[in-house]
């Protein structure tokens, strides 16, 4: 999503690298373009001029030292800043430790209200507590039975009452909950294609039965300065305790989740990263900021390794990549693991340094889903032992997996050639090196 904003920040701090000394002037020309940057991001204008006096204000006081370039200590300034405009720490939710937690999930029509209740139901569920959803939008169409669809997937219960109103099925709900022991109750809340008080009057007459311990605004990140609005008007009326983000993967331009922090005062507590019920994640302000401006987020790609990736399975790998013994059913396996941690062109972007020297270059996902098919196509035999795949097998494997034999001899190619790196670098005896500086110790 910051694609565009990341690259004109870039480009703004390109004038400064180099320079000798930072000076007023140099610091205000880049500043400018940093104004500028943020502007064409959709970012709100008063928060685009106050965070811009702010660097400068710093930039210009900072004490350049002999060791850094200058230009790098104004992105420092520029990253802190951020971090600031964005909350300045993560907020997470409060857990679900009474009898029962409540949620309540708001937002307007479109924005994925019902998509995060089945997140954070998966999320919950996940560490062993026991959610209950609640369809509490009587009036779009398909939206209880969207909402029961969602909860049979993950295997979770949900309720609805026939004949009811919105604030009557909330209260109901919650006595169901406490009656069956529950760990966390969580309301998907009706929408609107716009704010209308009708609305309002129904979620602040949930509000008064229920009490929630959350109440959430799902802000669509798409929308640009309409979020910034729908964020302050909902807040105003409700008392948000936090801010969803969603569709941060999508290719918008980015502004909305600059400026809702600074807004409405109240803090980005998720970020939905992706369609599946487990792209979601904390909001950190600091691993926002580096992603921004291109340093990755090496931390957060960590976390999604560990959420998804079987370290039993891991280190069974790392023996047979270091022995040379890997085969295609390894392969698959592992195409399987990184495809659980989401989007490969995202992983690459949290990788400090590779997403900037990757950013002219299309990471086609096709190309991984062809090779997984001419895997797929082979027998049982043939992945374990490559070596026996001789014309015949190829060309009866190419026909099966709908491509080419010159694409099943690259695909091969590139196995052989993986397979005798590695081998050698088994025999430099990794193994025996310190932990630190041991590239494949997990």
């Amino acid at each position: 999503m910051f694609g565009q904003l990341s690259d004109r920040l870039e480009q703004a701090f390109k004038k400064l690298r180099g320079k000798g000394v930072l000076t007023e002037k140099n610091i205000r020309d880049s500043m400018r373009e940093v104004r500028q940057a943020l502007l064409e991001a959709d970012v709100n204008y008063k928060v685009a001029k106050r965070f811009v006096a702010a660097v400068q204000e710093k930039a210009i006081g900072v004490e350049v030292l002999k060791s850094i370039d200058p230009g790098q200590q104004v992105v420092k300034v520029v990253h802190d800043e951020l971090v600031e405009l964005l909350g300045s720490k993560a907020e997470p939710l409060i857990p679900p430790d009474k009898s029962p937690t409540i949620y309540m999930v708001c937002g307007l029509q479109g924005s994925g209200k019902t998509t995060l209740v089945g997140k954070l139901a998966l999320q919950n569920k996940r560490k062993n507590k026991k959610p209950l959803v609640v369809a509490a939008d009587i009036y779009r169409p398909a939206a209880v039975k969207q909402l029961k669809v969602l909860a049979d997937s993950i295997e979770v219960e949900h309720f609805y009452l026939d004949d009811k109103k919105p604030p009557e099925i909330c209260a109901e709900a919650v006595k169901h909950a406490q009656k069956n022991f529950f760990d966390l109750v969580i309301f998907d809340t009706a929408g609107r294609l716009h704010i209308d008080d009708e609305l309002m009057v129904e979620l602040e007459d949930i509000k008064q039965k229920v009490q929630p311990h959350e109440i959430l605004l799902v802000a669509d990140a798409m929308t640009g300065q309409d979020a910034v609005n729908v964020s302050k008007e909902f807040h105003e009326r409700l008392g948000l305790t936090g801010v969803v983000l969603s569709k941060l993967d999508g290719d918008a331009r980015g502004g909305a989740a600059l400026s809702i922090r600074e807004v409405t005062g109240c803090p980005i507590k998720l970020a939905s990263i992706g369609e599946k019920l487990s792209d979601l994640e904390a909001f950190h302000p600091d691993r926002m900021a580096s992603r921004i401006l291109g340093m990755g987020d090496i931390v957060s790609l960590v976390e999604k390794a560990e959420e998804t990736v079987d370290l039993e399975k891991a280190a069974r790998m790392q023996e047979k990549l270091l022995k040379a013994k890997f085969d295609f059913e390894d392969f698959l396996e592992q195409m399987g693991q990184l495809k659980k941690m989401g989007p490969l062109e995202s992983l690459v972007g949290m990788i400090p340094g590779v997403g900037k020297a990757l950013k002219n270059i299309q990471l086609d996902e096709r190309q991984m889903e062809r090779m997984v098919a001419i895997i797929k196509s082979m027998t049982i035999e043939e992945r374990r032992n490559p070596n026996i795949i001789d014309g015949s097998r190829k060309k009866r494997i190419a026909r099966g997996s709908g491509n080419s034999v010159q694409s099943v001899n690259q695909l091969l190619k590139q196995f052989f050639a993986m397979q005798k790196m590695f081998g050698n670098i088994g025999k430099m005896k990794l193994k025996g090196l310190p932990a630190g500086m041991n590239p494949f110790k997990l």
